[in-house]
């Protein structure tokens, strides 16, 4: 079997600096993890503006320790305003930053559900809006997102975008806003889907008769482990599990079950649909359960 160590797409090699003034709305989980990586990726903390009405300990800190300016009094026009918030809180944050937003500010949103003609009616003063997807490894500088941005919006404020969404992992851009639903149910839920794996292979470990512990720990190696060397080698995964099953073998032996008449690929075909049909009701955009 051939390796052969591609660069890691989740590094951001490539994108532009970032550059201008950024307030973000709202920094939990997602958007705190975002603010990290901008000033892991050389933002200056001195163009960082954050507005949280309760900010976390961890977050007072950094921003006493950084100089990110934390909920600022002064509504500054800024070049991007990055919307972290969760959905049912944005009618009521919005209303708090208008005074910021120009003709040349960008609005670039992670909040689920929330579309493109959403993000236009909350902000109308902005200068364009783009719609984005990160999932729960950006926490750990590992997401991937995937991307949409309003008819006309220019190629510099995409590049801004992009800067700044690749600080926390890989990106993807969607023509069609449509596919967004698709994406989150592959990419936004699929860390889940991992997460189940792990438990499956764990007790499927024990059945054979290995200790509890031992399985659980083995199994979430393997899968870590594996990730980590399809990242590593930017070879299809076709082809990484090609080169490690030998005709005959143990490996062999067991993906004649998983992938007898295509039961695997079935089931995730049904949990995908699912997924994405749900995405759709939450956002508004299909038939309702």
């Amino acid at each position: 079997m051939t390796i052969d160590i591609a660069p890691n797409a989740a590094d951001g090699a490539g994108s532009a600096p970032v550059g201008g003034t950024i307030l973000l709305l709202g920094a939990g989980r997602m958007g705190g993890a975002m603010l990290r990586g901008w000033l892991a990726q050389g933002v200056p903390a001195s163009a960082i503006s954050v507005a949280d009405p309760s900010p976390a300990p961890d977050l007072a800190e950094l921003a006493a320790r950084t100089g990110v300016r934390l909920n600022p009094a002064d509504g500054a026009v800024v070049d991007t305003l990055v919307v972290a918030v969760k959905p049912q809180m944005v009618e009521s944050a919005a209303s708090g930053v208008q005074a910021s937003l120009a003709p040349h500010t960008l609005v670039l949103s992670i909040m689920a559900g929330k579309t493109l003609a959403d993000l236009r009616r909350l902000f109308p003063a902005a200068g364009s809006v783009v719609r984005a997807m990160p999932n729960l490894p950006a926490a750990v500088g590992r997401g991937a997102t995937v991307a949409v941005a309003e008819t006309g919006c220019p190629a510099e404020r995409k590049a801004r975008a992009a800067s700044l969404l690749t600080a926390v992992g890989s990106l993807e851009w969607l023509a069609d806003e449509a596919l967004v639903d698709a994406a989150t149910a592959l990419s936004g839920s699929g860390p889940a889907y991992v997460f189940y794996l792990v438990e499956c292979l764990t007790r499927a470990g024990v059945e054979v008769g290995l200790p509890a512990d031992v399985s659980e720990r083995l199994a979430r190696a393997t899968v870590e482990g594996a990730g980590a060397l399809m990242g590593a080698t930017g070879q299809p995964a076709a082809e990484l599990r090609a080169g490690v099953t030998s005709p005959g073998g143990t490996t062999a032996a067991g993906l004649s079950k998983l992938m007898a008449d295509d039961h695997l690929q079935t089931l995730l075909n049904a949990t995908l649909r699912a997924a994405a049909q749900r995405a759709a009701e939450l956002g508004g955009t299909g038939p309702k359960a």
